[in-house]
């Protein structure tokens, strides 16, 4: 290594053309520590080009070595100078667009909207539930969360909350429900009207049988951004904070999520 991007007379020539030739002035370094030495000394453009020296150093090797192809250090610098421009012009032809800002959606007219999420503690085999449910204006009508024991996996933690989720909604009499929540697989399982054979197929055998009790429901899958506010109930629950099961509020700790996430978007 040392000798191919180092002691190497082309590489040093190609080194010297692309001022980096103070480098070469750190010949006590071990291989390694030069590198991580040279990251530390170089802005990020800098770093560009060196790393696409080492690279195009490491390329002309092996076509010496594989196919008997050299070229010289003029060669080189200019085939890394080139590559350097390709690259610059690439991300100028890069739009410049603005990751949509995603936002929690208030639900249609005379719909109960209820977001789950779920946190796990592997090692203690251990999960929280968070539920909030919300009505077409965003209010708060209900805000709960949950400690479980003996949980097998992550998995079974999400599946959890959203039987919580459906049961919330049978409890409280809502006839129209949106249960929203992040974990995919999960949305998934409850739109399927087939048996789930897998690990969590009784949880989601739970939730099947209690959509037979509302009158309308739907599931929805969003963004963990979105659904920030039953996230930290579950997260804060799951730390020690303590169980929730407040009408019409949410812990204090969730005030500021609750007032951000009410200024959401209209369905």
């Amino acid at each position: 290594m040392n000798h191919l991007f180092r002691e190497c007379p082309v590489s040093k020539s190609v080194w010297e053309e692309l001022s980096f030739s103070e480098f070469l002035k750190a010949s006590h370094m071990e291989f390694i520590q030069w590198l991580t030495w040279a990251f530390e000394q170089t802005t990020p453009s800098q770093c560009r080009v060196f790393c696409c020296a080492l690279w195009a150093f490491w390329g002309d090797r092996n076509k010496r070595v594989h196919e008997k192809v050299s070229r010289s250090g003029k060669e080189t610098k200019n085939f890394i100078n080139s590559y350097i421009l390709e690259l610059n012009g690439i991300e100028e032809k890069i739009p410049k667009v603005l990751p949509e800002v995603k936002r929690w959606k208030h639900p249609p007219s005379q719909f109960v909207k209820i977001n789950f999420d779920a946190a796990y503690d592997g090692n203690l085999c251990q999960s929280a539930v968070g539920i909030v449910a919300r009505d077409r204006e965003g209010t708060v009508l209900l805000s709960y969360s949950a400690i479980h024991q003996q949980v097998e996996s992550a998995f079974a933690a999400e599946a959890i909350a959203c039987r919580a989720a459906t049961q919330i909604g049978i409890d409280m009499q809502w006839p129209k429900l949106i249960i929203e929540g992040d974990a995919l697989s999960i949305i998934k399982k409850c739109r399927s009207r087939s048996k789930d054979k897998s690990m969590i197929g009784a949880y989601i055998h739970d939730i099947q049988q209690l959509l037979a009790k509302i009158k309308r429901c739907w599931f929805e899958h969003i963004p963990r951004t979105t659904n920030s506010l039953a996230h930290i109930l579950a997260t804060e629950t799951l730390k020690g904070k303590g169980e929730i099961y407040l009408i019409e509020s949410v812990p204090e700790y969730a005030e500021y999520l609750k007032e951000k996430e009410k200024e959401g978007e209209l369905d």
